[in-house]
């Protein structure tokens, strides 16, 4: 019998089980979807009581049925055939039959775990490992890993020549997908580690740091998802672009309850994409910064009134810039400033009626004095534009101001040199939060304090209520509200990717949200864009506040060619000492190409290249360019980009993080290793993103030159 009809009598009796535990799969979605139904019929049930029942069932069965839709590609991927005869069929969910007897083990269960350990040394009972590649719910291929070749029997079939390196040639696209069916052994033991403390993986390109971390957190869910899923998992990745990519890894693994956000995102309300250029991003990611912004914090907002006069019987009572500030400064050494809100009428008043003097003033006595002043149209105003409440954002508007008078050489220990002054006050300039402006904001948030809660009922009052009452219940909501209100954005979990190009801000930002959790987080300092390593170091030590870590390195390269790694590797030694270098597993014999032309060359070069790329790849490409000149570049590129919508991205350098193509054309690689002090790491990103194809296109060649 051929090797082909082999292989096809294998597909089909495959199938033949993959049918089964599919039409088992139908079977508990319209039980689930039965139940959604029968919950929505119920209505008005009567009752608190009842209403709490329906919606619990409504929202357990809702989960069930997106994790069975989640799950319906690819549902089955795996097959153990054990020594005893046994056969464990291994997919995204487990599936039970009518009987409750197993068809299929989640792939996150602690049976399924020797599907990814067992090797041909100690294949630990398993005597072939079969993988499932399939096309929704048809089998249309399988590769078997044959483990125990002495206890095989003498008519079991191996198909191919093993699931890995079968999926490494498989063409990219725009989304990363699961490597559920071929998790390695040191891949699967970071996956499985213990869920306390932070679990660090480490290692070169390639070497699947993202998505294990991404299926780690499907396997947190799944071991303890009470835990995980109440408390929730926070996903924080460096840009909406790389966040895009990734999007579909979890859901199809089952997970739909996990929280995405990139850097820009991880403030509610606010979505930045822009990266500001390195001088303005080093001053802003500093620890430096927490200093200045609480100065920003404490600053009057623009328009503030300096004085307040007030008429009291024979007596003019005045408060003066001087008092004023003596005021200020009193509120918020007692308290943040939105929190100090309640409290600043009565300050106020203490300091006017100190100033009162004469017999008939105090006639009628304090109380009285009270009662006249706080019920005045003119106070009331003079207290609401003084001291109002105050969203972050609006702070973030003043740094401007506030910088020009802390700069250099007049805000003491450390302010900013005029360098950093002007890149920060020319980038605040653009009006909108950068990607570095965000944690900015989530520290002007925790400096300030909570808003007043403010209901509608505020405004049908006459204006003394809306005022002062508000503020009065709004202290008394403060004093009894625990310290976690504003500073319990806390999760269960906080996976970080990227981490080496954290600042000390970011991860302050990140802190706030991890507390209380366990920590997943990837990184690899070759591919650090952050400039001051040991700062930034101390900022996560502070972060992780003490918790132990668990650290896994991950040591082979399966996206790069070792051409292209070869190349790379070069880059990387120029960037860090001692970079952490993968092994690459795999030769196409394509060798990376370089192209020096001229200035008028550039264009017409790139756009040819990139052509080409695409003619010879199923995938996408990616045409990386120095930032400065990346707008033009997508000018030129324009309609060749609308001819490969899906196939075709231009991005700089940092928007590369995380993701992979299987071609690449480098754009001026000389002016990326200058754009900022990290750019030789930079450049190894880059460089390190393409599976297959790599061409570079310069007007200079400095870069080679160095590497040799």
């Amino acid at each position: 019998m051929s090797s082909h009809n082999a292989e096809q009598r294998e597909i089909e009796a495959e199938q033949s089980y993959v049918d089964t535990v599919y039409e088992r799969l139908d079977a508990s979605a319209k039980v689930a979807q039965s139940l959604v139904v029968e919950g929505m019929a119920r209505g008005h049930v009567g009752n608190e009581g009842g209403l709490v029942e329906r919606d619990a069932m409504v929202f357990q069965a809702q989960r069930r049925l997106s994790a069975l839709n989640a799950a319906h590609d690819g549902l089955v991927f795996g097959r153990l055939s054990m020594l005893n005869g046994e056969s464990r069929y291994i997919g995204r969910i487990g599936i039970r039959d009518a009987d409750r007897e197993i068809l299929l083990i989640d792939w996150r269960a602690p049976a399924a775990a020797i599907f990814y350990q067992a090797t041909a040394q100690e294949p630990s009972g398993v005597v072939r490992r079969r993988v499932l590649r399939c096309a929704n719910d048809k089998v249309i291929g399988v590769e078997d890993d044959l483990l125990d070749a002495d206890n095989a029997p003498d008519d079991l079939v191996v198909i191919g020549e093993g699931a890995l390196l079968a999926s490494l040639t498989r063409a990219r696209d725009s989304t990363m997908h699961s490597v559920v069916a071929t998790i390695q052994k040191e891949q699967d033991e970071a996956i499985r580690a213990p869920s306390r403390g932070a679990t660090t993986i480490g290692g070169g390109p390639g070497t699947g740091k993202t998505v294990v971390a991404l299926h780690r957190a499907a396997y947190l869910l799944y071991t303890d998802r009470r835990r995980f899923e109440s408390g929730g998992v926070l996903v924080v990745g460096p840009s909406t672009v790389f966040m895009n990519y990734i999007e579909r890894v979890l859901p199809s693994l089952g997970e739909t309850s996990v929280t995405l956000r990139s850097l820009g995102e991880v403030v509610d309300g606010i979505r930045a994409a822009r990266h500001d250029e390195s001088v303005a991003a080093a001053a802003k990611g500093s620890s430096r910064m927490t200093g200045f912004l609480a100065k920003a914090a404490a600053a009057p907002m623009a328009g503030a009134p300096t004085e307040f006069r007030y008429f009291f019987k024979d007596d003019v009572l005045r408060l003066d810039a001087a008092q004023l500030d003596k005021l200020r400064r009193q509120l918020l050494n007692n308290a943040k400033r939105n929190r100090a809100y309640a409290q600043a009428p009565a300050v106020l008043v203490e300091a006017l009626w100190r100033q009162v003097r004469g017999e008939r003033a105090l006639d009628k006595g304090r109380d009285d004095f009270v009662e006249i002043v706080t019920t005045d149209d003119r106070f009331i105003d003079f207290v609401e534009q003084w001291w109002p409440p105050v969203e972050p954002i609006e702070i973030w508007r003043m740094l401007p101001d506030v910088i020009d008078r802390l700069s250099a050489g007049h805000g003491g220990e450390g302010t900013f040199s005029r360098v950093e002054v002007a890149a920060l006050k020319a980038s605040w300039a653009a009006g909108e939060p950068s990607i570095q402006d965000v944690p900015l904001v989530d520290e002007l948030r925790y400096l300030l304090g909570e808003l007043p809660e403010v209901t509608d009922d505020d405004d049908d009052g006459p204006k003394q209520l809306m005022s002062f009452e508000r503020r009065e219940r709004d202290e008394r909501v403060d004093r009894n509200r625990t310290t976690q209100s504003i500073e319990d954005d806390g999760f269960a979990h906080v996976l970080v990717d990227e981490a080496q190009d954290l600042s000390p801000m970011q991860w302050r930002m990140l802190g706030r949200r991890g507390r209380h959790a366990s920590w997943t987080i990837v990184g690899d300092d070759a591919q650090s864009s952050w400039p001051h390593p040991q700062e930034s170091a101390s900022a996560r030590k502070a972060a992780l506040d003490g918790k132990p870590e668990h650290a896994f390195r991950l040591s082979t390269n399966y996206r790069n060619s070792a051409e292209i790694y070869e190349l790379a590797a070069k880059v990387a030694v120029i960037g860090v000492p001692d970079p952490d270098l993968a092994d690459a597993v795999r030769r196409t014999g394509e060798l990376p190409q370089h192209l020096l032309v001229s200035a008028d060359e550039l264009v017409g070069t790139v756009r040819r290249s990139a052509r080409e790329m695409l003619d010879r790849v199923d995938g996408t490409v990616a045409v990386v360019a120095p930032r400065a000149s990346l707008g033009r570049l997508r000018d030129d590129l324009a309609e060749l980009t609308s001819q490969h919508p899906d196939r075709l991205r231009v991005l700089d350098g940092l928007d590369t993080k995380g993701l992979e193509f299987d071609g690449v054309v480098v754009v001026e690689p000389d002016a990326i290793t200058d754009e900022a002090a990290a750019g030789w790491r930079t450049l190894y990103v880059v460089l390190t993103r393409a599976t297959q194809l790599l061409s570079t296109v310069g007007t200079t060649d400095r870069w080679s030159d160095r590497i040799g």
